[in-house]
């Protein structure tokens, strides 16, 4: 087994396989539960790659899809033996957004609009630290150290020296001048978006509140997008019990013309870059 075997990213391409293969006998999702004896939403979640699938589970689809190749069984077999590895992230416990983190962890490029805060992937340690249990504040110490260890972690990928993660933010000005903390750490942490910001991989946009109403005025949202064309992009909203992905083409193409309209409003790299300095200078005050 290759080490970098990505569990949530085989549960969602052995998941529209399946669908595939139940679209091409012309059946839907609730006479194939009756079939097998299931319920409905199992052969959606199974299909949206949101629940681990059984080798059980392929077997029995296959035999009512029909699948006479053994050759692609056996393939559907290995991509369910797959996807109940372990990744990264399950060393620490229940991780409530892991589907996501697995998603970003093998995601090529990541385009993402935060009103509110600094993006995770860009979010100092000391800033961390503060913005979780004023946010969550029924959080356990272990537990807000926890999710702090697990937000560094998946900043690797945007330092990585090989094929780091393709990262475009926008920030709305707001996110700069909310203090989480205290002005020390602001200033620690926006200093540290803008020098992140120089590296070439990494985009950084502020919209400035004399913008007005834009696009994005319904709150954060994120786009993935992979380097395998098996791989549809997902739009990503984060909830605060359940999380929502969008994959059909037309959601995800309207989120995606939301965030150019996002990118055209933002100030430019060098005028943003500037208002970050800027209002870091002002909390050193």
């Amino acid at each position: 087994m290759a080490s970098n075997v990505n569990p949530t990213v085989r549960r969602r391409r052995l998941g529209q396989e399946l669908r595939r293969l139940r679209e091409l006998k012309g059946m839907t999702a609730e006479e194939v539960a009756e079939r097998l004896l299931v319920s409905q939403s199992k052969i959606s979640r199974l299909e949206n790659g949101r629940r681990s699938i059984s080798q059980r589970d392929v077997r029995d689809l296959c035999g009512v899809y029909e699948v006479e190749d053994q050759r692609i069984v056996d393939s559907l077999m290995q991509m369910a033996k797959d996807s109940r590895q372990q990744g990264w992230w399950h060393a620490f416990g229940d991780i409530p957004y892991s589907v996501y983190i697995g998603l970003e962890t093998d995601a090529e490029s990541l385009r993402t609009y935060e009103p509110q805060i600094i993006t995770g992937l860009l979010q100092t340690r000391g800033y961390a630290e503060a913005l979780i249990p004023g946010a969550l504040p029924e959080t356990s110490i272990a537990d807000i150290e926890k999710r702090v260890q697990v937000r560094i972690r998946r900043q690797e990928r945007v330092t990585a020296e090989h094929n780091p993660l393709r990262l475009w933010v926008v920030l709305d000005e707001a996110a700069l001048r909310r203090i989480v903390g205290n002005k020390q750490i602001m200033r620690e942490q926006l200093e540290h978006v803008a020098e992140m910001s120089k590296l070439p991989h990494i985009t950084v946009q502020v919209l400035p509140f004399d913008v007005g109403a834009h696009p994005g005025i319904n709150g954060q949202y994120s786009i993935l997008e992979f380097s395998d064309t098996a791989d549809s992009s997902v739009v990503y909203i984060e909830g605060v019990t359940s999380d929502l992905y969008l994959e059909k083409a037309h959601d995800v193409q309207k989120y995606t013309v939301m965030y150019e309209h996002l990118r055209a409003q933002a100030l430019n790299v060098e005028q943003s870059r500037q208002l970050i300095l800027d209002v870091a200078k002002e909390y050193a005050r």
